[in-house]
């Protein structure tokens, strides 16, 4: 009950928001004081690419967690989280144009479909721009609960497309340590989610269901 009353807290949210902002203060404080090594462009790049990966984790995360503990609170945060994976993933982008490419857009627009992992991962951000243009309200209100339902399950397309593109740009290394890592990470949150689906949607739980709401009173 403390945990679920302090998710509830007013002060919750922003220090949540705060939290999700450290990783771009501390990136951005490395970059000015040259901590980020003997190429820092790189660096820079990298860093930003597995903060994108990392908040698509928790985001993920967010409702096998609220299911799992019985905490529907967490549920509050998931639309933050999900912007964060935007703003990571843009910043991520901006990263590219601005230090591989300097930022003239034309060889931007002529080296995406050169390389395959730039490609999928700007494919990846298409798609996680449709469903942050799509996170509030007034969307879900204008689409509809089905079809907003249908449209944010493209999460799932993010997440394969964003591990194809891990996977791709350290192919070049010979190095899928963490590729694996996070391919795990995000098959087992995807796995549980489709799991649950079918959980509840299968005959014995929908008749369950039915029973439920005839006794309640």
């Amino acid at each position: 009950m403390r945990v679920r009353s302090l998710l509830m807290h007013r002060a919750a949210k922003p220090v949540v928001f705060v939290l999700c902002l450290l990783p771009f203060a501390w990136l951005f404080y490395a970059a000015a004081a040259n901590q980020l090594g003997a190429n820092p462009a790189e660096a820079l790049e990298r860093a930003l690419g597995d903060w994108t990966l990392r908040f698509l984790c928790l985001v993920l995360a967010v409702t096998p967690l609220r299911v799992i503990t019985a905490t529907p609170q967490l549920a509050r945060f998931r639309r933050m989280l999900g912007l964060f994976v935007y703003f990571y993933g843009v910043l991520h982008l901006l990263a590219y144009a601005w230090f591989d490419m300097g930022l003239d857009l034309g060889d931007i627009l002529r080296d995406i479909p050169k390389r395959p992992f730039i490609l999928v991962g700007t494919l990846a951000l298409v798609l996680l721009t449709l469903l942050a243009a799509t996170s509030f309200n007034r969307a879900i209100r204008w689409l509809g609960a089905a079809r907003w339902r249908a449209l944010h399950r493209c999460v799932y397309a993010v997440a394969g497309l964003a591990i194809l593109h891990f996977f791709w740009m350290r192919a070049g290394k010979n190095n899928f340590a963490e590729v694996a890592v996070y391919a795990a990470i995000l098959a087992l949150l995807l796995g549980w989610r489709v799991w649950h689906r079918w959980r509840r949607s299968s005959p014995s739980a929908v008749a369950a269901a039915a029973v439920a709401r005839r006794m309640a009173p």
